[in-house]
């Protein structure tokens, strides 16, 4: 999913989960000969359609398994699955993403999943590395969200311009990409960025949208331009060397300097309205991750094109954010809660997903079905997945981050805003994220 933001659970682990009970999750049943009864919980309603079919195979192929699929809003999620393993009753299965893994792997809510014995090279290689810790897999690889380029095909058109195969920027500005967003970007007197007359204030439309989301801006900005997050996985953050601070810079350019994207005091989270602003034809080009694409699209009174991620003086690097599905390690029922796991991992209920336009599956060979479905739709998502052939990398996986998201996210709203240099809000971002890592 383009994730909703990861909020403030994690931190509720700590030193209660140190006297993690027992007692386990799922009803026990009654006398001998009763069925099992795991339960499996999500997030997101609309993939709920696509699970009820697994499921229901899975029962048949069970008979003495019942599984119940319990879906919860995102902004209840994680506070209700942290409340759930301090007091040993967490589902026998759930999703997990890359911001909450640490803190639940590491104080003993997940399941080692060795005995599943999965083929994990047969599966994407940056979700299997995002839910591994000291060599063991603690998630069974789902999905993978891609960060891609939407772009709005009508105002491309009334533009006069096309989307080309391969985007460039650097960060003085020189490149095709800013020189497109400039050409879409338009005020209420028909002026561009660079005519005389334009007037920042009063834009129409905006070639780009440059705004505090770190998923599917700025982390891709400071991996292409040589920057790095994280020293390693489970390492310290590392993002205010001079590369990332450069690309930092580069993001808030195009809104303070370059004006080709809205002002941050429209789109900082939490209650910014940039996925609205491009919804609503005010934005040509927005990335996002493909999950986003079940929203947007339907909202949508415009065609939508998907181009690849613009290449910096790195190259072209995607953030790549695949969920897992995770067995919680004192389930009262393990064994079927294992096979359950054990067929998540397999081609059927993977491709049921592809090809009902759900999601990218983890496992490979299956996404043509993905393409195929949003083709019917009138959109081409191949943009999304041929980046995948190039440089990728996880969100940072690390301890602490549910803690220190709200904080980052404050940091750098600051510096959207121009109030703060990018060498400050990296400074003081890293010193304050690091102080989180346990």
């Amino acid at each position: 999913m383009i994730t909703p933001r990861f909020r403030m659970a994690g931190a509720l682990l700590g030193a209660a989960m140190l006297t993690l009970t027992a007692c386990g999750s799922g009803d026990s049943g009654g006398g001998e000969g009763d069925k099992v009864a795991l339960t499996y919980r999500i997030w997101d309603e609309q993939q709920r359609v696509g699970y009820d079919k697994i499921m229901a195979a899975f029962e048949k192929a069970n008979p003495a398994i019942d599984v119940t699929i319990e879906v919860l809003p995102w902004d209840q999620y994680w506070t209700k699955l942290t409340a759930d393993a301090v007091a040993g009753t967490a589902p026998d299965l759930f999703w997990m993403n890359t911001g909450q893994f640490p803190e639940y792997v590491t104080k003993g809510v997940l399941a080692d999943l060795s005995a599943l014995k999965l083929d994990t090279a047969a599966y994407d290689k940056n979700v299997v590395e995002s839910y591994t810790h000291q060599g063991k897999l603690y998630g069974v690889p789902k999905d993978l969200g891609i960060v891609g380029l939407l772009y709005n095909k009508d105002l491309f058109e009334r533009a006069g311009v096309e989307m080309p195969e391969t985007l460039t920027w650097k960060a003085d500005g020189s490149g095709t990409f800013l020189d497109l967003a400039r050409k879409l970007t338009v005020d209420e007197g028909g002026k561009h960025p660079g005519e005389d007359g334009f007037d920042p204030a009063k834009v129409k439309t905006y070639g780009f949208a440059s705004w505090n989301h770190y998923q599917t801006q700025w982390m891709n900005w400071v991996v292409s331009n040589g920057g790095k997050l994280l020293d390693k996985p489970f390492g310290a953050y590392a993002f205010n060397d001079a590369a990332s601070v450069q690309a930092l810079q580069f993001g808030v350019d195009l809104v303070n300097k370059h004006h080709v994207s809205p002002p941050a005091t429209r789109t900082n989270p939490p209650t910014g309205k940039a996925t609205e602003m491009f919804q609503a034809g005010e934005v040509a080009m927005f990335p996002a991750n493909n999950a986003l694409l079940p929203f947007v699209a339907p909202e949508s009174t415009f065609e939508i094109g998907v181009a690849m991620m613009p290449e910096g003086p790195a190259g072209r690097a995607v953030n790549i954010n695949g969920l897992s599905e995770a067995v919680y390690a004192k389930t009262e029922h393990p064994d079927e809660a294992m096979k359950l796991a054990a067929y998540l991992s397999t081609r059927e209920p993977q491709k049921l997903m592809a090809d009902e336009g759900f999601v990218i599956p983890a496992l490979g060979g299956l996404s043509q079905g993905y393409v195929d479905y949003w083709k019917t739709k009138k959109i081409d998502v191949a943009p999304y997945l041929k980046q995948t052939e190039g440089t990728t990398f996880n969100l940072p996986v690390t301890t602490g981050f549910p803690g220190f998201e709200p904080k980052l996210n404050q940091i750098f709203n600051e510096m959207y805003l121009g109030k703060i240099t990018p060498q400050q809000a990296a400074d003081q971002a890293v010193a304050e994220g690091n102080a989180t890592i346990k």
